[in-house]
Parts: structure tokens; C-alpha cells; sequence
């Protein structure tokens, strides 16, 4: 059976009944901000540039520690997660690169897996290692921790799989490593606190020690689960002291939902791209932690509030700064390919809302201590529905001007849930 997939001459005619419509909102928003002295097309070209990695494991459905409901027409194997992904970029033209996740996505042939995934338009992203489960035959267990377990064998056990990792990115093409360990302590006295993050820092150092030259790596805290009582990388302040020690090619990653409630995630941008440690994102939205729900679903001004930090850095020529961006995210009762195109474009849209924050008027207000006309110069620019701006950017790029729509009049789900035997029965786990 020929493997289903969307075809060019159905995406021209989706977009030909949405064109006039576009034309008009697009000219009228141009209009608009033409009037505040903002050059529209500069903006489309911009966002025609922005790109978001997407997770291979995103497009499989979630689940919760209770239970996982699988969904119609689930990918298999790698080779199925590549063709979701490389649908998601066809229709939205913002997600050029996918980050895989070993062991999942083992396989015998990793040049022929580069192949297969140029292919069909898609590069790779940082590769990502497991030390939070244990694996079919694995000889050590990670129960009670991995890169700083107390048993040297364990740790050595990990490290190994880092380098593997590192091994595997190269033959992708890949150029960083991102590492979270979910090491820690359910109970106050189980484990030694300075001892366990010094035993981390000696195994990260074997693993940057075999970074090539012109790699990185990403240090990704967490304050909480599965450990509950410490962990130990627990903090943005632990990841920098950590990313510190080990070097120049070691940066932090921002997971949204591994912070404290209420943390001001937006400083924590700030302050990394002060020292040159900011490595990259993980996006995802949280109404009470780590839920890993759609980004822009629940706090999109906070999103917006992120990528105006980025901008800002972006407009002073920071030094170093080139941040990767990647969703990450769990898509429990909805498509996890339109979740995830929906995500992508909510991206997109705080990173065109904050290209048309008036830069010049925003620093005469603060410089002015100016304190309601400073957030009102952020305000006009959130509250601007640039959605024909990001539509625009879709269509000239050769994607959908309304993604989602698309996706769904082309049957794609339908069709795959016949090519693809069912995944029976619920079982629990987060992925």
C-alpha cells in the first residue's frame, strides 16, 4: 500500500479559497502598522525565517503516571515519526528540524536515517539522552539516580550513553547534546546534597570532555518529579554554576515548565544571555508545573514577554547568542500533529508581536522611569493580531495558509490510522 501523504496540488487548492480573504486582513494590518512606522514585509520575511525543532517523541500520544490513551494511527518507529514531522512542516514551514531521543529512536543505519529525513525536508536538531528509565537488558538500574548515582559503575553506565549520543548526533549532523537527569531524593537524609551534584559534575565532565569541537551542550534543570524531595539539577542557578565549571561549550536549557509557580522565567532569559549561557528552549505551557500542555495555551503573554527578551538581545548583538528552540510537549487528548502545528504557530506569533514592539519608545519609557507607558509599549504590541502576518509568511514559504484546516480536509489522521496497526490497550507512563 502507497504511504498516504498530502499533496502539493490539494495544499494550492485549500490555499486558493483562502487567498482573497488573506490579501484583504494582510493589506489592512500593513495599513495599520505602516502608521506607526513598521515595515510589514520585514516582518514577514522574519518570521519566513524562524524555526522551532520539533521532538520526536511529540508526535506519538502522551499520557499521564495514571494511564495513556493511545491514539488512531500512532507512529511505530522513527521512519513514521519522520513523516509526521515532515507533514508539520509542510503545512507550517516553521519546523525544519526534529530532535530525536535515544533509545527511542534507535536504529541500525544512521546515515541512511539523515538520508531518509532530508528526504523529506528535515534536518536534525540536539539529540537527547535517557538516563530516567531503564532500558530492555540494561545492566545497571537508574532507581536511584544515574550521572550521580553513589555506585561508580552506574555513573559509568551513563556517561556511556551520553557519549553514545554523542556518537549518533554526529552521524546525523546534529551539533549539541541536551542532558536532564531526573537524579534526586523522595526524603530529607537519603542522599548527600553537595556529594551527589559533585559526583554529576565529574561524570558531566568525561561527557563534554568528548564533545567535538564545534558542539554543545545543553544543561536542562528541573525543581521537581520524579524526585520530590531534592533533585540535583534542581534550578537555572544550579544548571549556570554547573555550565560555569564545565566550559564554554556547556549552556543551560530552559524548559517553561520546569520552574517554581510564578518564577519570572523572562529574567532567567535575561540574566543567561548576560553571561552567555543560554542555550535553548523547550516550549510548552503549565497552569500548575510541569503539565507540558500546548504552548500559548494557557500564559501567552508570558510567552510573548520570552521572545521579547530574545529580541532584545537579538537587537544588541549579544555575542554568542544563538539559542535553539524546540516544542516539548505532551499531547494527551488532542492530535499531537495538530498540537503541535498549533504550537509552532503560537511561537511564531510572540516572535512577530515582539518585532513590532517600538523599541526606540519602550527605552525613552524606561529611561523615563515611565513605568505604565513602558508596559503599554509591550501591550500595543501583544494585543496586534498578527495572524495575517504569520499566514502570509506560510504561504510564500509554500505552506498552509490555515494549517490545521488543511490537515483535517486532507484526511491525513484518518489515513494513517489504515496504514498503521492500533496500539490496543492503556497503559501508564508520561510518553
Amino acid at each position: 500500500m502507497t504511504e498516504f501523504s498530502i499533496g502539493e496540488d490539494f495544499l494550492q487548492t485549500e490555499n486558493a479559497g483562502r487567498k482573497i480573504a488573506l490579501d484583504e486582513d494582510y493589506a489592512a494590518l500593513a495599513r495599520a502598522l505602516g502608521r506607526r512606522g513598521i515595515d510589514t514585509e520585514a516582518v514577514v520575511q522574519k518570521v519566513m525565517a524562524f524555526g522551532v525543532a520539533i521532538p520526536t517523541w511529540g508526535v506519538g500520544t502522551g499520557g499521564t503516571r495514571f494511564a495513556r490513551f493511545p491514539g488512531p494511527g500512532e507512529p511505530r518507529h522513527i521512519i513514521d515519526k519522520l513523516e509526521d514531522c515532515a507533514t508539520i512542516h509542510q503545512l507550517t514551514r516553521t519546523t525544519p528540524r526534529i530532535s530525536p531521543h535515544f533509545p527511542w529512536d534507535t536504529t541500525r543505519d544512521y546515515a541512511a536515517l539523515r538520508e531518509i529525513a532530508a528526504g523529506r525536508g528535515l534536518a536534525f536538531d540536539a539529540v537527547n539522552s535517557n538516563t530516567f528509565q531503564d532500558q530492555p537488558n540494561q545492566e545497571h538500574s537508574y532507581k536511584f539516580g544515574s550521572l550521580s548515582h553513589v555506585h561508580d559503575a552506574v555513573r559509568a553506565q551513563a556517561i556511556a550513553h551520553n557519549i553514545d549520543c554523542i556518537d549518533i548526533g554526529r552521524q546525523l549532523g546534529s551539533k549539541a547534546l541536551t542532558v536532564w537527569i531526573a537524579d534526586g531524593s523522595n526524603f530529607a537524609g537519603q542522599s548527600n546534597l553537595v556529594s551527589a551534584f559533585d559526583r554529576y559534575l565529574e561524570s558531566m565532565r568525561e561527557i563534554y570532555t568528548a564533545l567535538p569541537g564545534d558542539w554543545r551542550v545543553f544543561l536542562e534543570h528541573k525543581l521537581y518529579e520524579p524526585a520530590f524531595y531534592s533533585t540535583v539539577v534542581s534550578d537555572w542557578g544550579t544548571s549556570f554554576a554547573a555550565a560555569q565549571e564545565l566550559g564554554p561549550k556547556a549552556q543551560c536549557l530552559i524548559d517553561l515548565g520546569h520552574h517554581a509557580p510564578n518564577v519570572n522565567i523572562e529574567q532567567i532569559v535575561a540574566r543567561l544571555v548576560r553571561f552567555k549561557k543560554l542555550g535553548g528552549f523547550h516550549f510548552n505551557d503549565s497552569k500548575y508545573g510541569d503539565d507540558d500542555l500546548d504552548t500559548g495555551s494557557v500564559e501567552p503573554f508570558r510567552l510573548f514577554l520570552v521572545f521579547n527578551e530574545l529580541i532584545d538581545a537579538a537587537t544588541r548583538d549579544t555575542e554568542g547568542f544563538a539559542p535553539a528552540y524546540m516544542l516539548d510537549q505532551s499531547h494527551n487528548v488532542t492530535d499531537p500533529i495538530e498540537s503541535l502545528m498549533q504550537s509552532a504557530i503560537e511561537l511564531q506569533r510572540a516572535y512577530a508581536q515582539t518585532l513590532i514592539v517600538d523599541r526606540p519608545a519602550l527605552a525613552a519609557a524606561q529611561q523615563a522611569n515611565d513605568a505604565l507607558g513602558a508596559h503599554l509599549e509591550l501591550k500595543r504590541a501583544f494585543t496586534a493580531d498578527v495572524s495575517p502576518i504569520l499566514a502570509m509568511a506560510r504561504l510564500r514559504a509554500g505552506g498552509a495558509i490555515a494549517p490545521i484546516e488543511a490537515y483535517r480536509a486532507a484526511g491525513y489522521r484518518k489515513q494513517k490510522a489504515k496504514e498503521r496497526p492500533p496500539v490496543t490497550g492503556a497503559s501508564a507512563g508520561i510518553v
